[in-house]
Formats: C-alpha cells, structure tokens, sequence
C-alpha cells in the first residue's frame, strides 16, 4: 500500500481500490472509467457502480448517480445518511446535487475535475451554504492512478 494522506485510512484505500476496480469495468463497456462506492459505517459495501450513460441510453447514469440508486433500493430508503461515497473523480453537478439530496455523510474523491467537478473545483455543491445538507469531502487518495486512467482512456479515444 502507498502512503496515504494523513486524513485517509487502510479502510479508507481498499473501498477507493474497489471504485478503481468499478471505473475499469467501465471502460471494458466503452465507459468514461469512473466508479463509485457507498459504504456504511460498519465498513460493508451497501452499493456500487460505475459510468453507464452509453450501456443504458441514460445522460443521468453516472457512477455516482447508479450507486446511490442501487443503495435507495437496497436500504429501502431515499435517504442515506450513514453511508459514505468513494468516488474516481469529482462529482458533477448533477451527482453532487443528488449526494446533497440523499444526505451523503461524506464523500472521498481520487482526482478532481477543473472543468466541472462539484466538491470544490470549479463549484462546492457539497458544502453550499444555501443548502440544507453539506457533506464532508475527503480528496486526494489514489489521485495518480485515477488521474491515469482517466488521461490514458482519453488519449486512446483521441487516437
């Protein structure tokens, strides 16, 4: 195991280890490699997922947004308050909105995303002071290896 951010723990690594694992199976499918993971505070896979806009026809299946869908219907609720969100890549609006939402704990991103990314890049979505819910944010573990992956599936797409 790398070092880790100070704020990271070997828990912390293996659940972004399994969304790294998620954001490849994406990119087996033609995918944007992203994956997402909700976990719950006994350290247990509630939810998974990863980029499917292309396999499902779908501009709102994102990693983040089939994850927190799979947890809705496993946990019988709209509501996941207890869970927290391991994620490839920053969150888009939309997928920060939907975190918001759902009441996400907290939420620990690889890389972030200049252009769009929702969590504090180009916006803070998670932690808007005119929202009713902000959401604790953790960035920067595995950064190099999603960040990787990401350039590389772009360089071959431009290819």
């Amino acid at each position: 195991m790398p070092s880790l951010p100070e704020w990271a723990s070997e828990a912390d690594w293996h659940w972004m280890q399994r969304a790294l694992t998620l954001a490849e199976q994406a990119e087996q499918e033609g995918e944007v490699p992203v994956g997402a993971v909700l976990v719950d505070a006994q350290q247990n896979e509630v939810a998974a997922g990863w980029n499917r806009v292309i396999q499902q026809n779908d501009p709102t299946a994102h990693a983040e947004i089939v994850a927190l869908r799979a947890a809705g219907s496993v946990l019988q609720n709209y509501r996941l308050p207890d869970l927290t969100l391991y994620v490839t890549l920053e969150p888009c609006p939309m997928c920060a909105a939907a975190m918001v939402h759902a009441r996400i704990h907290r939420l620990v991103i690889a890389t972030t995303d200049p252009r769009t990314g929702a969590a504090g890049s180009a916006m803070d979505l998670v932690a808007h002071p005119c929202l009713n819910h902000r959401i604790a944010t953790d960035i920067g573990l595995c950064q190099s290896q999603a960040s990787d992956q990401l350039k590389a599936f772009f360089r071959a797409k431009r290819r």
